[in-house]
């Protein structure tokens, strides 16, 4: 669950000062290459992953219980600032021994005669899906839609990321086209847009290198022990210089006129 903020917090406040920097992460969503890289660039500030559903996450960066989420679109515009990432991959979550196996990739007329489960946490929604819906009690997570999907009930259609999230032995998935998909995105408050932290967190999220990153950690870059770049005036002279002194061109043996040498460093020949 979120961590609530005291009850003075500032959601604008500068997490430096506290020496943290809290991440909002939604179910599904695994940040580990980012994290490490923060952990990297910025040693001296504690990257804390905050755990929370993701109907929550808009409304726990209002209340100041984190700097920044890893969520799914879409998010209110008015209040957060938002980059998307990737767009995860739709499956439909089905028993091992069900006959839909058989298929490598399911389309939404394959689904047309099963009973589809739709969680209350559902974060694709499907305006039309196929098939039957469910005549049980809507289940209240997706968690609980996977229990029903084991015990036979019907099937369920998640981002990848929630079918591998919930996984049991019991239970496989097979991709689904043809139907929504979701977008991971990275989020925080509009009223923190260029805030030190927030750019690195951005930058660490859209690959730039600490030299090119517009935050906190690009301030060191030039003690951080990295070759600095060439620039057009300052040519790789080394394998030019080595190459001048074994009198190498283009991987020959430079001779009189341009050609190769001639009897120089080689055995005379026998006579017959």
């Amino acid at each position: 669950m979120p961590v609530p903020p005291a009850a003075d917090a500032d959601p604008t406040a500068d997490p430096a000062a506290a020496g943290r920097f809290r991440l909002l992460l939604v179910p599904g969503v695994v940040p580990a290459s980012w994290v490490r890289t923060w952990r990297e660039r910025l040693p001296d500030v504690r990257l804390e992953l905050v755990h929370g559903p993701a109907a929550d996450a808009g409304s726990t960066l209002v209340a100041g219980g984190a700097d920044a989420a890893l969520l799914r679109l879409p998010v209110d515009r008015d209040v957060l600032s938002a980059i998307p990432l990737y767009v995860e991959s739709t499956v439909v979550v089905l028993p091992k021994d069900h006959l839909l196996t058989a298929l490598d990739e399911l389309t939404p007329e394959d689904l047309a005669e099963e009973t589809l489960l739709t969680p209350a946490d559902d974060v694709l929604g499907w305006d039309d899906p196929p098939g039957e819906p469910s005549a049980l009690p809507t289940p209240a997570t997706t968690e609980d839609a996977v229990a029903l999907v084991a015990s036979g009930v019907g099937l369920l259609v998640v981002p990848q990321s929630l079918a591998r999230l919930h996984h049991r032995k019991d239970l496989t998935y097979r991709p689904l086209s043809g139907a929504p998909a979701s977008q991971a995105a990275l989020a925080w408050l509009a009223a923190r847009d260029g805030d030190p932290l927030v750019e690195e967190l951005i930058g660490i999220v859209r690959g730039r290198t600490v030299n090119s990153s517009r935050g906190r950690g690009a301030a060191g870059a030039g003690d951080s022990g990295r070759k600095a770049p060439r620039t057009a005036d300052q040519p790789a002279r080394g394998r030019t210089e080595r190459a001048a002194r074994s009198g190498r061109t283009g991987g020959r043996v430079a001779g009189p006129r341009g050609g190769r040498s001639g009897t120089a460093g080689r055995r005379p020949r026998r006579g017959r």
